[in-house]
């Protein structure tokens, strides 16, 4: 937890964005597994977080704007509770470790927020994203679940948005401890790979690494042969000599800030001469779009930047042809590339996307595209100092989406598709990090891991 006068500042800011009404803040609740004493790891609200720092569940808070009061909502332990659980800080004790003078028992919350809409108070309330909050809302609004998502405050989200996108010093330290766990487990797959071994065995051996570190991982783990799935969860496939093994997975901290990075090696203890040139491009891809970095650049234009760097070199494989240029305005590298390049990331990997990502990654200058693989991007708008963001190029081989746009002739101007059908059991290659935007330009977070092909390959030695 940070000091008192963080959580108080951060929310005097709120109000002062805000101006008036009421804001709720729903935290969240155990969630059973398998019944309901048998929950998930309880995982809080990162807006509640932010703003209240209290890592307990079955809790809400309000900051009335009007009054300017403050108030926590919750229950202390029964001795029951304490026989299972332990002692545990009384809520007044918590309450007081972030400033807050308020506390109310949890029963209360309805009659309160019924009082203040009875008095005309504005209610700004976050879309919802998990069932209790959408039933906890139903009760206490009489707002039917697929309602509340429109009926969410765009004041309050934008307020929220601006407020965390801009890191303070203190998140960019608990940042890149994150980032430095996540450096350890890459390194330690890396070295442990050997042809043989289920994906399982690595994703096990990098999750005790987040575990040990004394947080846990910021999201599921992506460790597979088959690296042209993007979000491959599945950890059933032995590894094979001549594979390349795609790696994108992250820590989270005790204060659950997240590290997020990706590397891609080769089983073998060298990549083939195939993999060899298909990797340097994504990794020129990587290092220009992050030379590119600094406040007013859009994200939008890095990410087109890196794009004509992976046709240019798939041009120069015989892979595309024609016009670089032409060929990125009208989508053909998204065969290969059909991604974005990035995203922010703070208390969550893809930070506020609960809040909307549109809010989060985009302005009303810098709008959406709809073209297929631009469309995906998740950040485009300005760069800020204090913005933290992922730079993860990649290029993929994946069969399907490759037989229908041969089957179609799509972008036949600009992809040689005799040639490409040579490489449809490749897979994926992607490369990524974590970047600080400062005042001057930008910094990379955390301690260096092997991402050029020599430093690859010297670390896979050690592995034979």
């Amino acid at each position: 937890m940070f000091s008192t006068e963080t959580y108080t500042a951060r929310r005097a800011e709120l109000k002062r964005a805000l101006g008036n009404g009421l804001a709720l803040f729903v935290g969240n609740a155990e969630v059973g597994m398998n019944y309901a004493a048998n929950p998930y790891p309880f995982r809080q609200d990162s807006t509640f977080l932010y703003y209240f720092g209290i890592d307990k569940p079955d809790l809400v808070a309000v900051i009335d704007v009007d009054n300017d009061r403050e108030i926590l909502f919750g229950d202390d332990l029964t001795l029951e509770d304490i026989v299972w659980m332990g002692q545990q800080p009384r809520l007044r004790e918590q309450a007081d470790r972030v400033g807050v003078r308020d506390v109310l028992p949890l029963q209360r919350v309805s009659a309160f927020l019924k009082k203040a809409r009875r008095s005309g108070q504005t209610l700004h309330f976050l879309p919802p994203y998990r069932p209790e909050h959408r039933l906890a809302l139903k009760g206490w609004l009489n707002l039917a679940p697929e309602k509340q998502k429109a009926a969410a405050s765009e004041a309050f989200i934008r307020a929220v948005v601006a407020q965390r996108s801009r890191k303070s010093d203190e998140e960019v330290a608990e940042l890149e401890r994150a980032v430095n766990t996540t450096g350890d487990m890459h390194v330690a797959a890396m070295k442990a790979a050997r042809p043989g071994q289920l994906e399982a065995e690595l994703a096990g051996l990098v999750e005790g690494i987040a575990v040990s570190a004394g947080g846990h991982l910021a999201y599921p783990v992506i460790l597979t042969v088959q690296g042209q799935i993007l979000h491959n969860h599945y950890h059933g496939n032995v590894l094979q000599p001549g594979q390349l093994v795609l790696g994108d997975f992250g820590a989270e901290t005790a204060l659950h800030y997240a590290g997020d990075l990706t590397r891609t090696f080769p089983v073998s203890a060298r990549f083939t001469p195939r993999q060899h040139d298909i990797y340097q491009i994504v990794l020129d891809a990587q290092l220009h779009a992050i030379a590119l970095l600094k406040p007013g650049v859009r994200y939008l234009d890095v990410h087109l930047a890196a794009a004509r760097r992976i046709a240019e070199g798939l041009k120069a494989l015989g892979l595309m042809q024609g016009d670089v240029d032409e060929a990125v305005a009208q989508g053909a590298h998204a065969l290969f590339f059909p991604h974005g390049l990035g995203h922010m990331m703070g208390l969550d990997v893809h930070d506020m996307e609960n809040l909307g990502e549109n809010y989060v990654g985009y302005s009303s200058t810098v709008q959406r595209s709809t073209q297929f693989g631009t469309a995906y991007l998740r950040l485009a708008r300005e760069l800020e100092p204090g913005f933290v963001l992922t730079v993860e190029p990649g290029i993929y081989f994946i069969p399907q989406l490759m037989q229908q746009w041969k089957r179609k002739k799509q972008c036949a101007a600009f992809i040689n598709y005799k040639v490409l059908d040579k490489y449809c059991t490749f897979g994926g290659i992607r490369i990524e990090d974590n970047v600080l935007i400062t005042t001057e330009g930008y910094r990379i977070l955390g301690k260096p891991v092997p991402k050029s092909i020599a430093e690859v390959e010297a670390l896979r030695a050690e592995a034979y």
